[in-house]
Order: C-alpha cells, then sequence, then structure tokens
C-alpha cells in the first residue's frame, strides 16, 4: 500500500508537470525518491517497534500527505516569480514540507520506540493536563512581538526565526489528560441527578469538569480570536465524555453552553461577528479588507471544477489567498473536482475508522477513550476545514491534517498517529498464554523412606 501511495504521488507530480507545460525535471524524481524513502524507515520502524500495529493507517497517512506535497509543489508553480507589495517574492515550500514530513517521521519513530506501553502516559495524566493548558493559552497572552497576530488570529510563538503554533501539541496533552481522569472519575460523571425532557442530567456538582473545558473554550475565543481551536478542543473533551458515560444528556449540555458562549462572543467582539458575516454573504462583502474574498475565490475555485475537476495543473490556485494552508481543500476540489475530494474525504473515514476499531479492540479503558479521542480529532478537524473552505460554517483558520503546509500542524499529527499505532499494536497482539504451573509427581512415583521410631 506503501508502494501504490508513492506511485500514485509520483505520477500526481508528472502531470502537474505535464499540464503546467513544462519540460520534465529532475525536481520530480527527488521529491518522489524523498517521499518514498521516508515512508519506507517509517513502514520500517513500525515494523521494529510495533508489528502488530494496523497495517492501513501509516498508508492512509502517506496518501495524505503525499497528496499534500502534489498540491504545494502546484501551488509553488502557480506562485513562481511573484513578487508582493513589500517587495519579497514567492518562496517555494514544497521542498520545505519535504523536510518537515522527514522531521515529523523522526517524532514519529521515537514515540514508537520510547513508548513500548500507551498506559504509561496515564501515571502523567495531570502533568500533561496542565502542560496542555499553558501551551493552549501561551499566545494569547504574551506581547505581541513573541505572538504575533497573523491573519486575525493569535496562535503562533515567534521564536527567532522559527514560527511554532502550540496549540497543535496543546490537543494531544489535554486528550491523554481527559482520558485518564475520566477512566480515574468515571463514576462521578454516570451517577444521575435529576430527569429532564427524558434525559438523565447529571448533578450540578459533577459538572466541574465540563464548565472548565468550557472557560478555557471561552477564554480561547476571546484571547487568541481562534474559533477553530476553540470548537475543536470542546467538541473533543464532549466526545470523551460521551464514550466513556454513554450519556447523551453530556453533549447536549455541552452544545448548549457551547452555543451560549459562540452568541455572547458574537455580540462582544468584532472578530466573531467579521467571520459571521463572512460566512451568512461573501458575495456582498467581497471587496471590503477583512471580507469576504477569500470563500468567494474558495467557492469559485470549487465551482469551477465541477464534478471531475479542471486537472491536476490546470486550475488558478493562485487566486485563493493561503492556498496552501488554510484552503488546501478547495484547491483540491477544483483540480480534482467533486469525484477528488469525495475520494480524499474516503481517506480520511478509513483512517478514523480504523482508529475508531483499534479503540474498540483494546483491552484498557484509558487506551479506549485515548484512541477515540485521537481518530476523532483527526475527523473532527477536517469537518471544520471543510465546513469552513464549503460555507457550511465559518471560516475558522485551522489547517488540514497532514495536507496543508506547516510544521507544527504536522509534527504534532505524527506524533498523534504514532499513539494511535501503539494503541493498535496493544489490540492487535496476541495474548500471551499463562505459563504452565509445574505437575507435583504422583504419589505412586513418590520415594518413600523408613523413618525409625525413636526408643
Amino acid at each position: 500500500m506503501l508502494s501504490f501511495a508513492a506511485g500514485l504521488v509520483t505520477l500526481a507530480l508528472i502531470l502537474v508537470e505535464l499540464n503546467q507545460e513544462r519540460s520534465l525535471s529532475l525536481r520530480i524524481l527527488y521529491l518522489g525518491l524523498a517521499y518514498l524513502g521516508l515512508f519506507a524507515c517509517a513502514h520500517l520502524a513500525v515494523r521494529r517497534w510495533a508489528p502488530y500495529a494496523d497495517p492501513v493507517i501509516l498508508p492512509c497517512v502517506a496518501l495524505l500527505n503525499g497528496l499534500g506535497l502534489v498540491v504545494i509543489h502546484r501551488i509553488d508553480l502557480a506562485m513562481e516569480g511573484t513578487v508582493f507589495p513589500d517587495g519579497s517574492t514567492w518562496d517555494p515550500m514544497a521542498f520545505k514540507q519535504v523536510i518537515w514530513t522527514a522531521i515529523g517521521l523522526l517524532l514519529f519513530a521515537a514515540t514508537l520506540k520510547f513508548l513500548t506501553d500507551h498506559r504509561t502516559l496515564a501515571r502523567f495524566g495531570y502533568t500533561f493536563g496542565l502542560a496542555g493548558l499553558v501551551a493552549l493559552m501561551l499566545p494569547g497572552v504574551l506581547p505581541g512581538f513573541i505572538a504575533p497576530e497573523i491573519n486575525g488570529a493569535k496562535i503562533w510563538l515567534r521564536i527567532g526565526p522559527l514560527s511554532i503554533q502550540p496549540g497543535e501539541f496543546a490537543k494531544i496533552l489535554l486528550m491523554v489528560f481527559f482520558a485518564a481522569f475520566l477512566v480515574s472519575k468515571r463514576d462521578l460523571f454516570t451517577v444521575a441527578g435529576r430527569r429532564f425532557l427524558g434525559m438523565d442530567l447529571p448533578r450540578a456538582r459533577d459538572l466541574g469538569p465540563l464548565f472548565a473545558a468550557w472557560g478555557v473554550t471561552v477564554a480561547v475565543m476571546v484571547l487568541q480570536k481562534d474559533l477553530g481551536s476553540s470548537l475543536l478542543f470542546f467538541g473533543i473533551v464532549l466526545v470523551l465524555l460521551y464514550v466513556a458515560t454513554e450519556r447523551a444528556a453530556w453533549v447536549v449540555l455541552g452544545l448548549g453552553l457551547f452555543s451560549g458562549g459562540a452568541i455572547v462572543a458574537w455580540k462582544l467582539f468584532g472578530h466573531v461577528q467579521q467571520r459571521v458575516a463572512n460566512w451568512q454573504d461573501p458575495i456582498s462583502r467581497y471587496e471590503l479588507v477583512g471580507g469576504g474574498y477569500q470563500i468567494s475565490q474558495s467557492l469559485f475555485g470549487l465551482a469551477t471544477g465541477g464534478i471531475g475537476g479542471a486537472g491536476l495543473g490546470a486550475g488558478r490556485p493562485e487566486m485563493i489567498p493561503e492556498a496552501n494552508t488554510d484552503f488546501i481543500t478547495a484547491v483540491i476540489g477544483e483540480e480534482l473536482g467533486f469525484i477528488g475530494f469525495a475520494a480524499l474525504l474516503l481517506v480520511y473515514m478509513i483512517f478514523a475508522l480504523r482508529g475508531l476499531r483499534s479503540a474498540i479492540a483494546v483491552r484498557d479503558s484509558f487506551g479506549k477513550l485515548l484512541g477515540g479521542g485521537l481518530a476523532f480529532a483527526v475527523c473532527f478537524q477536517v469537518f471544520i476545514v471543510v465546513g469552513g473552505v464549503t460555507k457550511l460554517i465559518p471560516m475558522t483558520g485551522i489547517t488540514a491534517p497532514f495536507l496543508s503546509k506547516g510544521g507544527s500542524s504536522l509534527l504534532a499529527n505524527y506524533v498523534l498517529v504514532a499513539l494511535l499505532l501503539r494503541i493498535s499494536a496493544a489490540a492487535r497482539a496476541p495474548q500471551r498464554a499463562p505459563k504452565p504451573k509445574p505437575q507435583q509427581p504422583a504419589i505412586a512415583d513418590q520415594h518413600t523412606v523408613m523413618v525409625e521410631r525413636p526408643k
């Protein structure tokens, strides 16, 4: 399956070059060989340190990562030679994406090697929770020269020439915390309080963690102006609560709390009102600064692609701002059409299903909750990204897992995949037979000893 993914990615790179009416260059060969070599090493790492892991998860990730590399290379070709108003020129991103992929796969292999049992994470659940909260809130409280506001959101930390998005790592840390917390405190959340509208509502004193998660979500929305991360974080908390308790009341209460917080934020903060207005009617706000230009161009591109797409290399991705990050799925929809876009979503669906299957099969409760949360996080993030691109929900500004350009998202998601493969290996590993007890020889075979009676 990895060889098939590598061949498909190399063919896609060739098609991009041909549709741009360029002669095939060695750059295609370098990109294809680098891609194949990296994932061959990742395959060997899985065979060495997690031999019983699900064999479908890594090929799905490889195909998604490879398709993202193809589209980023396609955008590089379209933007080649572009001069921006500040005098700078377009900087190609494809080889940088290969480097970030290599670093991500190093973290992937290191996680598989040093984390031999996923249950050891539960021992440090509260430590991970504190670290996750600090990482999530840090950009919102630091000054602008360290945490600049980019595209209306304050989610980056700038350290010299490098930029990092700590929220990508915070979601994994917080998932470990909530999984460990819910396993140890599960009885508190299953005790019913009053019955209302056919639902057994939890007791008021047990709502503390839900209100804490809601408070952190609203704080992220206010301090960082980041609607996507707040929605993603709160959605993960609700799913973990539902999986742990099997009670829909938690989901209903959580959705009510989030809706109330979103309405209050819409009333109080201008950037939220702007996002909602762009979502409602982007065409009428097409020429306004911070208006609906980006989402309108995305919709135009999807309409141009139609059912079969314009073809790889035959679209106009340079017309969409931030095409290689937030709106990379719009480029895929334009050049591969509805068929290619649906195939992309099916690959994500297969990844999520295999992850959920591993979570169901693992024997310990912590592994079930963590595996389910990890698989759902990727699936829900795709929903938020695609929903924003297609105007199903307001734009959020988060990146498509494994597809978009960038280092923080790619590194965090490869750690997520390693954790999921570790849980999968524990679920699929054969149970060890108990050691046979030594059998006592029969009484008839015992030696007899003559004992003289003392006189």
